[in-house]
This record gives C-alpha cells, structure tokens and sequence, in this order.
C-alpha cells in the first residue's frame, strides 16, 4: 500500500494536480480543525470527566509535546524513508488515536492519545508539505500550490472553533469521532492519488540514531519548558532544569551532525538568512494569534459568558484567510514579492490586536469585527508567503527538513504565545488587577510580538532591495530583458 511509482511533477494546474493537492490540503485542513475543535470542547471535557486544570491543560500540552517534540525528526524521516510512505503511515496513526481519545474515559487515556496524536501530525504535516514542493514545479505552479494549500490549514484553524462549538453540543466526544471520519476519507483518496516526486534517499552507514534521539529529547524538553512558563511561580527551578538540559542535548545533537558522516539535518541549510528570517517570523507571527486566541476565548466566556457556539461564531470571520489566501495572494505576490506581502501582513496584525486592547465587558461585538476581519486578512497575506519562503530555493532532498523547520517554529511559535500570554496575565491577576484589567494587560504581547515581526519582515525586505539593486545594475551592464524572481523574505 505505502509503495508508488514516481510521481510527474506538475507544471501547471490540471486536473489530476487539483486532485493531489486537495488530498494533501485535506490532511493539513484535519491538523487546523483538530486542534481547534479540542480548544472549544475542554470545559466540557473537564466537567464530564473531572479533570483537574492541571491534567487539563496537560491535554493540551500533550499534543504540543508530541508534535514540537518530533517535527524536525519526522522531516528528515520523510527525506530519507520516503515522503509518500511516511505520509500515508502518520495518518492511519492519526486516525486511530483520535479515535482513541473519544472513547477516553480517564485523563490519562486523553493524555496518551493527544501525544500521540501530535507525534503523528509531526511526521505527517512535513511530508505533506514536502510533497508539494517535490510534486510542484518551482515557480508559479508550487507557488499557487503552497498559498492555496496555507489558505486551507489557516482556514481549518479558524473553522474549527465553530465546527468545535457545534460538535460539542452534541457531546464532546464527537471532537475526536469528527476527525476520524475525515481522516479515512482522506487516506482512502491519498492511495491511488498521491505519489513521490522520487525515490527516498539512500542511508549509508546506518542511521544517525544519536542525533535522532538528542534532537528529538531537546525539542520535548525545550516545548516542555515553554509550556511550564504558564505557571511562573510553580517550581521554577524545575523549569530551568529542563532549559537546561534541553539545550544540553541541542548542543550534543549540534556536535553529533558535525562529526557524523551521514548527519540527521545537515546544518549548513541553517546558513541561510531567508530561511533563518523566515523562520523568526513564523515563530512570532503564530505565537502572536495564538496568545490572542487564547485571551480572546478566555474573554469572550469567561468574562462575557458567552457560549463555546457564540466563541466561535464571533471569531469565525478570521476564517476568510481561506478565501483570500488562493484568490488575491498569489496576485499580490506576482506584483510585489514575498517580502512585501509578509510585512504588509504582519503590520496588519499588529495594528489588529492594537485594535482590540481597549475592550471591555459592555464593548458591542461590532466594534471588535474589524479586529477580526484585518487578523483575517493577516493571515491570508503571511501564512502562505512564509510557507513558499521556507522551502523555496531549498535543494529537493531537504525539502523534508525545511518543512520541518518550519513547522517546528510554527509549532513553539504556538506554544510560546499561549504561555507568555498566561504567565502575564496570572502575574497580573496576582498584582491585583481584574479580569478585564489582566487580558488587557496580556494583550500587550501578541501587539510587542506582532511588531517585532515586522522589524525582522522589514529587515527581509530591505536585503531584497539592496539584492535587487544590485541585480539590476548587473542586467543593466548584460540584458535589458533579464527575468526577475519573487522576493525572498
């Protein structure tokens, strides 16, 4: 089942090229809503089963655990044991613990089946990606691939906290059944559609367990340590310990891939400075929205009562990115590049959150739609420009690993907004601040990261120009008609 002839590599949008890359977009669309639907669904979660916040928090943190923890190895693995094979393997896992989890009657059954499920999503998110980029030609055709392809998980996030709402009234369990049925009618399509562009790289000398292990132990202390910082005064010796010693192992996985003949992740990709830019502003475009999410959901019901339905409704509207994303992106970026668009997007951001520091608990809804509709907008003008950023001009052997990257930022991007957010907002209710008071005050980072976002976007886009300057005085001296290529952030 796993095996496949090789793949054509589409150059243009076909028949056959829409089929694939609907089946690649409907397994990171499930990744969105997943994650999404759980969100809404934990106070329901926590008053069936009677789950301390503690345990209940840490079904979120599982999953983030289980997918920061492995990303960078399952990139690789899908370089070198095949993108297709890996793929298709992590969402059969994927199906079955999710379905797991809806028959969980404990908080340890949730706990091992969110774990497990983010391992899964962490070996088959960058194989997804990758099989884009290797099944696309670069250019136009991978370039409208991968925005359409943003568009879509960006979009699953957003849908997810309405389908979340919804599904729980019916009963939280149907969080976790939902995906399962999606999940089989995906991996039913992906089997005859979806092929490698080639064949899996060739590991000679065995493979790099030593640096498959330090990276994979590091990126589970490191996002363990991140999720720690929501509570600051709960053992924070502990919390430096694992620091510590997750940047212990990075340093030992750093040294092992420098000794090693046939390295897990060959370092000199990190030599880069689009991708390494890239990569910042990933981190700090999703750590924003997701401490903003949070706040925004911890507003919305528990300082306003409302329910999980009306949550989701009222953020809903960030959830025109899907439409945005395929339609009026790609023609931004064929005028004015990469760079552009990620920072007009990220200053769209941050002028959005701006936008929602003044509220309270008598603000009408209609005065916080523009808020939303711009985070939208947002959305739709950084998330797939970033996508093509990340792996463009990558050779196609390390597109895995460059999927990887990426996600791994998406990935504590996430984890570290949602924790600095609690850490300021707890820190300001122990001051004696209010409710209302202490989300206002947390809503300063999602506005500070946003921002500094943009420097680093900005810092891109001036590179480019002095590139471009530059390029132009050569062709100026060779061609007048010299081809020119999209702008890299």
């Amino acid at each position: 089942m796993l095996e496949s002839r090789p793949a054509e590599v589409f150059t243009e949008m076909s028949g056959r090229a829409w089929a694939v890359l609907a089946v690649l977009c409907g397994a990171i669309f499930l990744e969105g809503i997943d994650v999404a639907m759980l969100n809404v669904a934990l106070p329901s979660i926590r008053s069936d089963l009677g789950l301390s916040t503690g345990m209940l928090s840490g079904v979120v943190s599982a999953y983030v655990l289980g997918y920061g923890g492995f990303m960078l190895l399952g990139g690789r693995a899908a370089d070198l044991l095949g993108r297709r094979r890996m793929f298709l393997l992590w969402l059969t896992v994927f199906l079955l613990f999710s379905g797991l989890g809806g028959f969980a009657t404990e908080g340890w059954m949730l706990l091992t089946a969110r774990f497990v499920t983010g391992v899964a999503a962490a070996f088959m998110a960058p194989a997804g990606l990758s099989l884009i980029t290797t099944n696309f030609a670069e250019g136009r055709a991978r370039n409208k691939a991968l925005l359409v392809y943003a568009g879509i998980a960006a979009g699953g996030f957003s849908l997810g906290m309405v389908v979340g709402g919804l599904l729980t009234a019916l009963g939280w369990r149907w969080v976790f059944f939902a995906p399962v049925v999606v999940s089989a009618l995906i991996l039913a399509a992906a089997i005859p559609l979806v092929r490698d562009s080639g064949v899996p790289q060739r590991v000679r000398g065995g493979f790099d367990l030593l640096g498959a292990f330090s990276i994979t132990g590091s990126m589970l202390l490191l996002v363990y340590g991140v999720v720690r910082l929501e509570h600051p005064s709960d053992g924070r010796a502990l919390t430096v310990l694992v620091f510590a010693a997750g940047l212990l192992l990075l340093a030992l996985f750093v040294a092992d891939e420098r000794r090693t003949a046939n390295p897990l992740v060959r370092l000199g990709i990190l030599r880069s400075g689009a991708l390494v830019r890239t990569n910042i502003v990933a981190l700090l475009f999703v750590g924003s929205f997701a401490g903003f999410q949070f706040l925004a959901t911890l507003y919305f019901q528990e300082l306003r009562g409302w329910s999980t339905v009306q949550t989701g409704l009222a953020m809903a509207v960030i959830g025109v990115d899907a439409i945005l994303a395929p339609i009026l992106t790609p023609r931004l970026v064929d005028r004015f590049g990469n760079a552009r668009v990620v920072f007009g997007g990220v200053v769209l951001a941050a002028i959005a959150y701006a936008l929602f520091l003044p509220t309270d608990l008598d603000r009408a809804y209609a005065a916080m739609f523009p808020a939303m509709l711009l985070l939208g907008v947002a959305f739709a003008l950084v998330y797939g420009p970033l996508t093509i950023a990340g792996t463009d001009g990558i050779a196609e052997e390390d597109q895995g690993l460059a999927s990887g990257l990426l996600y791994t930022a998406f990935q504590f991007g996430f984890a570290l907004g949602i924790s600095a957010v609690t850490a300021v907002n707890v820190a300001a209710v122990a001051a004696g601040a209010s409710g209302m008071e202490a989300v206002r005050t947390a809503l300063i980072v999602p506005v500070v990261a946003a921002a500094v976002a943009g420097l680093v976007a900005a810092f891109g886009l001036r590179r480019t120009a002095a590139v471009a300057g530059t390029a132009a005085a050569a062709a100026d001296s060779a061609s007048d008609t010299a081809p020119t290529t999209l702008a890299q952030v």
